[in-house]
Parts: structure tokens; C-alpha cells; sequence
């Protein structure tokens, strides 16, 4: 099965995660895919591929034990920012200008609102009806790796032990907390979640999540006066005491942010939910600082308890776990430039489970696996450029210096 058809294959399940779950993975349908990918790697050879009580899918490619074992991971969830279910996905050839992606509906992906098509004349473009994301986030990623362990199983070059891994619930945060690090046994590895090809990437945000719950007293309107506080408003205050310049919108590069991602009040309870990002820990606790310090002033103002602000870590910038090992960044350059990329070192303004596993010993690089405009319904992946990427893994895992 080539690299393509994989992809249609695994786009058509429904994988989205849920934040609001507490389950793992947090939603059970990420394990019918799971369950899938395990059948299809048992039927290539991958005799030990299973998939834990978590979600986690594992399985391993032996090869020459004299060369180090490296690891290839992906997630199989979805953003839940779009919807994943009922994916119609297509190939469409581009020779330029806009595709249509939906007549009835008027969708069009639009050079203009998306100027990197014009780097994409005449490959062929997976896109959907616009009406749902594709999911090349991340299973592209997974497609690619897939390919990659089939074509080591077939060929029978030298190579090094490759250690396959597939995540639940990355794009909630939580794809390496269950994550067998010590049982995988990789010396190292990479996460296919990238983008753009050629882009290797191993500096990414220390991100936190802050949950601040405003109190109020609702009391009927028409007897309100000097009684009523009313949450909404305590809510509105404490957004505008944020510095307006650090929101994502006016930030760039290794800028980074403080961004409100959801809402929900009425007069007696308002909640916000917030992201703080920055690649530079000292600021991101100065943005944590001003969260803090806007909480207290609202506290003072109107009274103890009005506020609470709860603040939690989610994951940091690996890059000081990368550097003492930049052979491995190395390894995927050579491969990149192999497969026909120039090879591009990018910050992520975001993360990726590679982040945090790096943090518990597995350093872990990002790649690109293709695709753009992830998360929302104007999605697409050049297929030519996921068969590149394939190319690139099997030139990782064949490096034999």
C-alpha cells in the first residue's frame, strides 16, 4: 500500500480528542484506529505491534543491533478545533489559482488567504469538502512511517532497528503522559507532526494553561442597585488588564503569547480559559506573573474570592535537550537533503509530544511530514511531498554511520 492510500484510509476515521474528558485516550473512537493500525502492522511482519489498555499503539522493525535503535512516532487524534468525522477527502491536480472545494457550499482554498499554494503547482493536492479538517495532523505523519516500516521489511538493506509509536490525545496535551519510554527502547527519535517541507524542528514553546473562574451574585434587576456583581463583567475587566500586544494575533517568530481560548458565564459564574506560551521560560513566567497580578487587583477591588486563578505547566522547550545531542539533528538533514528537501531549522509556536518525552530521556526531534493549514477546514497535503517525507524516514533509519 503506498503512501497515499494509507492516508485516505486513515483520514477516514473519526479521531477527534476531547480536553474535557478525563479518560485514556479521551475518547474511545482514537482506539478503532488504533486497533487498525495494529491489524495492518501484524500483516506487514511487524510481529510485537500492539496497542496498550491507554490507546498507545507500539510494534518494532528489528534491524542491525550494532546500529542505534531510533524511534519514529506520531498521534492518531484530531484537533478538536474542526470536526473530524465524515472526512471527504480528495485528490485534486494543481496547476494554480484557487481550488474548489465545495460548489454547493461556495468553499474555495484561496491563493490569495493562502499564498504557500503557488509553491504547489503541479503536485497533486489531498483537500477536503471544507466542510471538516482532513487530519494530516497527524496522520500524515503516521502514513509516512508506516510506509517507511513496510519498505524496510521488503528491502532487505541494512538498517537500524526502527521502534514505531503512535499516541493518543496530543492535541489535548497529554500524548506522552502514558507513553512507554523505558519499554519503547529507542536510543533516540523523532515525532512526524511537522508541516512545511524540509522543516526540522527541535525548539518549541514552554507553554502553561491558566483557568481563571469569576464569582458573582445575581439578584433580581430591578432591586439590583449596590447589590448585584454581576461575573461577566469581572470577567471583561480581567481581560483587559492583559497586555493587548501579546495576544497571537500581534506575535511572531519567538514572540510569545497569552491567549484566551474559551468562554463561558452567566452573572453568578464566568470562566476563561487562557494558553501562555514563550520560548523563553523567564518570559513565560512573567506572562504567568501578569495573570497573577491582574487576579489580586480584581480581588482588592471587589473583594477576597471574587477571583481565582489556577495556573498549570503543560510542557517546555526541548531544546536544551537536544543540543548535547545535535548528531541526531544531523542524521535527519542528511536524510532530508537525500530525499530531495532543503532542510529548514524552525521554532514551533506550539508543541509536540516530543517535547515533553525529551524531558524523560528520549530526545526527540520534530519532522515535517507536508501538509498546511492544520486544524481547520481549508487542510491540505501535497501527496508528492508525503512521499518525500517517506523517503526521508527510510533514510534515518538506513543511515548506517
Amino acid at each position: 500500500m503506498n503512501v497515499l492510500d494509507r492516508f485516505l484510509k486513515y483520514v477516514s476515521f473519526d479521531t477527534q480528542s476531547d480536553e474535557e474528558s478525563p479518560s485514556c485516550p479521551s475518547t474511545g473512537k482514537q482506539k478503532l484506529l488504533g486497533a487498525a493500525l495494529v491489524e495492518e502492522m501484524l500483516e506487514m511482519g511487524i510481529l510485537d505491534a500492539y496497542m496498550d489498555a491507554n490507546g498507545y499503539v507500539y510494534g518494532t522493525v528489528p534491524g542491525d543491533p550494532a546500529l542505534p535503535t531510533i524511534g519514529l512516532i506520531a498521534h492518531m487524534d484530531t484537533s478538536p478545533d474542526a470536526s473530524g468525522a465524515d472526512v471527504k477527502a480528495r485528490v485534486v491536480p494543481y496547476s494554480g489559482g484557487d481550488v474548489c472545494l465545495n460548489e454547493e457550499k461556495n468553499l474555495w482554498l484561496r491563493e490569495k488567504d493562502y499564498p504557500a499554494l503557488a509553491n504547489h503547482r503541479g503536485k497533486r493536492l489531498v483537500v477536503t469538502d471544507g466542510t471538516t479538517l482532513l487530519g494530516a495532523d497527524d496522520k500524515a505523519g503516521i502514513a509516512e512511517i508506516m510506509t517507511a516500516a513496510e519498505h524496510l521489511i521488503k528491502v532487505k538493506s541494512r538498517h537500524a532497528t526502527l521502534k514505531i509509536g503512535f499516541t493518543p490525545d496530543e492535541e489535548i496535551g497529554r500524548g506522552a503522559d502514558l507513553f512507554d519510554v523505558k519499554g519503547f527502547g529507542a536510543d533516540f527519535a523523532y515525532t512526524a507532526d511537522g508541516g512545511t517541507l524540509g522543516e526540522i524542528e527541535y525548539e518549541n514553546f514552554n507553554a502553561a494553561g491558566a483557568v481563571v473562574t469569576f464569582h458573582g451574585l445575581n439578584i433580581h434587576p430591578g432591586a439590583a442597585k449596590d447589590k448585584m456583581v454581576n461575573s461577566q463583567y469581572l470577567a471583561m475587566e480581567f481581560q483587559s488588564l492583559l497586555p493587548a500586544a501579546q495576544r497571537p494575533e500581534h506575535t511572531e517568530g519567538y514572540e510569545g503569547f497569552i491567549h484566551l481560548t474559551d468562554m463561558e458565564g452567566e452573572v453568578e459564574k464566568t470562566t476563561l480559559r487562557y494558553i501562555l506560551r514563550d520560548h523563553d521560560l523567564d518570559k513565560l513566567q512573567e506572562k504567568k506573573a501578569v495573570m497573577v497580578a491582574a487576579a489580586d487587583f480584581l480581588n482588592r477591588k471587589y473583594g477576597d474570592g471574587r477571583v481565582e486563578l489556577a495556573i498549570s505547566d503543560s510542557y517546555f522547550n526541548m531544546k536544551q535537550c537536544i543540543e548535547p545531542c545535535m548528531h541526531i539533528v544531523d542524521r535527519a538533514k542528511k536524510a532530508m537533503i537525500a530525499a530531495g528537501m532543503e532542510p529548514k531549522e524552525a521554532p514551533i509556536r506550539g508543541g509536540t509530544d516530543g517535547a515533553r518525552l525529551s524531558y524523560e530521556g528520549l530526545s526527540c526531534p520534530n519532522l515535517c511530514t507536508g501538509g498546511a493549514n492544520y486544524h481547520g477546514r481549508f487542510e491540505y497535503i501535497p501527496v508528492e511531498d508525503m512521499e518525500k517525507c517517506v523517503q526521508m524516514l527510510i533514510g534515518i533509519i538506513q543511515d548506517t554511520n
